[in-house]
């Protein structure tokens, strides 16, 4: 019988093996790896004009949507007419594409007809998907539906230990923003203290601080001692408290919203497929922080609890579970997932297609229900 051990793998090792396995994660690794866009209010984004054969943005950053061979962007939109939004992260986003007409949004314009711009953040979590919007609402026009396809990001970062926690929350950077804001503090007490005076730090002094850099990239963070059931609630009241904001900025326009719990590989599968388990292998082999604060949610266990804590604050916005939908589709024993969270283009082609449905179903249901409340009256 073949051994079913698991080789070691150096860290170098393990990243090419991802690359061999799925080659357009080069792509993203140098798009997310390029440097953070500092901005203000949700504190960075993507790279504007960011250009590859498999991703690429528009002169705000965000990523194309390609429909009847044009591609759209919330910097280049339809002229007139309505857009829809698809809202979320990365997985949203559409990181593990071949290319940018391969997104769940490009997919849905593709099924639908019409444009579904992709406004996604790489590593948001529910405030900064609903902060972005604030920043971008003038430029959308009309907007038709607006699904978060989201969830994951929020649940991850709550892991986030309470040393790099605030009352805004955990969020991607947490620790490093408080690292080097902690920095330009210490600078600013040396300024205040030297005030006035000529010259600046000594060359013993920046000779010490050279010898003594530390990198904030080698600080190992994990969710270890945080607790699930105050994570999963803490997460489920984030993800609710922006829906509601998110339905209080579209009454009035016609807009309709849904939120739809983004697929876990480990709630969803009961195995993987051998592809998928070799480039698992390979991911767990070179972790990154974000990666390590899923290690407390893998579980199948933690998915019920968490849909849950979300339908429990929701309010009555329509919350789907993807998780489930995607059990339902005709390829779902096929590799689908390059990696925990993200998609290749059949597992974001089923995820458009299971959402064009079940959203066309939930529209006839309300239809339906209206009828009927109509002929009762």
């Amino acid at each position: 019988m073949p051994s079913t051990e698991k080789p070691l793998l150096s860290h170098h090792e393990a990243v090419q093996e991802v690359y061999r396995w799925t080659p357009q994660i080069r792509d993203y690794d140098r798009f997310m790896h390029i440097g953070a866009r500092w901005v203000p209010y949700t504190m960075y984004f993507h790279e504007k004009l960011f250009r590859s054969p498999t991703i690429n943005t528009d002169a705000l950053g965000f990523r194309y949507t390609e429909l009847d061979g044009r591609r759209y962007s919330v910097a280049e939109r339809p002229e007139g007419g309505k857009v829809n939004l698809l809202v979320g992260g990365s997985t949203a986003l559409g990181v593990g594409s071949t290319r940018d007409g391969a997104t769940v949004a490009s997919y849905l314009s593709a099924i639908t007809g019409e444009v579904w711009l992709n406004f996604a953040g790489r590593g948001y979590n529910s405030t900064q998907e609903l902060l972005m919007y604030l920043m971008h609402q003038k430029r959308l026009g009309q907007i038709g539906h607006v699904v978060v396809l989201s969830g994951i990001n929020t649940l991850a970062l709550e892991g986030i230990p309470d040393a790099f926690a605030s009352e805004h929350g955990r969020y991607y950077y947490s620790f490093e923003f408080q690292h080097y804001m902690n920095k330009f503090n210490e600078d600013m007490k040396r300024k205040k203290n030297t005030f006035g005076a000529k010259g600046g730090e000594s060359l013993l002094q920046r000779w010490k601080q050279a010898l003594f850099y530390d990198n904030p990239a080698d600080e190992v963070i994990t969710d270890e001692g945080v607790s699930l059931d105050a994570r999963l609630e803490r997460a489920a009241l984030s993800i609710t408290d922006a829906l509601k904001q998110w339905r209080l900025l579209l009454a009035g326009s016609g807009a309709s919203l849904s939120f739809v719990l983004q697929p876990l590989a480990h709630w969803c599968r009961e195995r993987l497929t051998a592809e998928e388990e070799a480039v698992f292998h390979a991911i767990d082999s070179c972790p990154n922080n974000f990666y390590r604060l899923f290690s407390g949610v893998l579980g199948k266990e933690v998915h019920a609890p968490f849909l849950r804590h979300i339908q429990a604050h929701a309010d009555g916005i329509p919350c789907l579970d993807m998780n489930a939908m995607l059990t339902t589709s005709p390829v779902f024993e096929e590799t689908l997932f390059v990696d925990r969270v993200h998609f290749n283009d059949l597992g974001n082609q089923q995820l458009a297609q299971l959402l064009s449905d079940e959203l066309g179903l939930y529209q006839e249901k309300q239809h339906e229900d209206s009828s009927q409340t109509v002929k009762s009256v």
